[in-house]
């Protein structure tokens, strides 16, 4: 018989997104998250507790000498059941998590629960893509691409404009799409190739290096710029050093001050839970959201087909 424990568990098995902060390390995010769905599962009633009949020894009528004894049957809980004794019913979640995030960055972060992380090879299949904000600076470069670290070379940046950052973006745009054409394995000549480009379906085979798949920029005021970027297959340095080589390619140099995800997968900013909602009751009803969200999805999907 399921306890209400296993039940509250039960409810949890799917995917949630949640807003990672920066400097603050993915792991201690995710033992977070587990440590408090377990105190919301672990507070859940306990099932009643077993009982057993013994037999107690009760005196009765007589002299001193010749008292007679009889057997009193009594039910008595079994104190073995005990939450005292037994502990927390669960003690360990299974908790994954997607396609991560270093302490440097922000944004959403995708975790499961139990046998929902068999969702993630489903959900990045469909999905390939993510969403970036790159907020950099012209002007320096450092060791390691970021804000914070070692300065080794100071530039000026006064002959930089917006229109050519534009044309500068626009060229590594073009790079990067003639390297998805080439690692998507499809005939470019064919009608295939065309209806995949026109929908937005065109991705490559098996792994790959990264590819920018939509570049631009959404502010420039010197020294300071910020870039939306889709890319797959990224990590976080290799956004760091996109905009070391937007600033080499500008005859200067730029260092990258914020990184933000805005989408991975289905899940946008939106749905992502602030530290203040790592809780169960908002994990389990956004975890419900995505199951509805999926099943709509699925139908669509099929009715699509027919």
């Amino acid at each position: 018989m399921r306890t209400p424990a296993t039940r509250l568990y039960r409810s949890l098995e799917g995917l949630f997104a949640v807003y990672k902060p920066a400097g603050v390390h993915w792991k201690l995010v995710r033992d977070t998250v587990e440590t408090n769905l377990l105190k919301g599962i672990n507070s859940a009633p306990p099932p009643a507790l077993r009982t057993q009949v013994k037999f107690l020894l009760q005196s009765g009528a007589g002299s001193e000498d010749h008292k007679e004894v009889t057997l009193r049957p009594v039910r008595l809980p079994v104190l073995a059941d005990h939450p005292l004794v037994t502990g927390p019913e669960f003690q360990k979640l299974r908790v994954g998590v997607g396609h991560r995030l270093d302490v440097f960055s922000s944004g959403v972060f995708v975790l499961g629960v139990g046998n929902g992380n068999a969702k993630f090879k489903e959900m990045y299949e469909r999905y390939n893509t993510r969403d970036y904000t790159l907020e950099g600076e012209f002007g320096r470069a450092t060791d390691d691409f970021s804000h914070d670290g070692r300065v080794i070379e100071r530039t000026t940046y006064d002959h930089i404009t917006c229109d050519k950052l534009e044309r500068v973006l626009a060229t590594i745009q073009g790079a990067n799409q003639k390297a998805l054409l080439s690692y998507s394995n499809v005939d470019m000549r064919s009608q295939e190739a065309y209806e995949l480009a026109v929908r937005g379906m065109l991705f490559p085979e098996g792994k790959t290096p990264p590819i920018l798949t939509g570049l631009r920029c959404l502010d420039f005021q010197p020294p300071r710029f910020t870039l939306e970027v889709q890319c797959m297959n990224e990590t976080q340095r290799y956004l760091r050093r996109l905009l070391h080589e937007v600033g080499l390619e500008l005859r200067s140099s730029a260092v990258c001050v914020v990184i933000r995800r805005l989408r991975d997968g289905p899940f946008t900013l939106q749905e992502a839970l602030t530290r203040q909602r790592w809780t169960l009751p908002d994990v389990a009803q956004a975890i419900c959201q995505d199951h509805s969200i999926r099943r709509k999805r699925g139908k669509a999907f099929s009715q699509g087909a027919e």
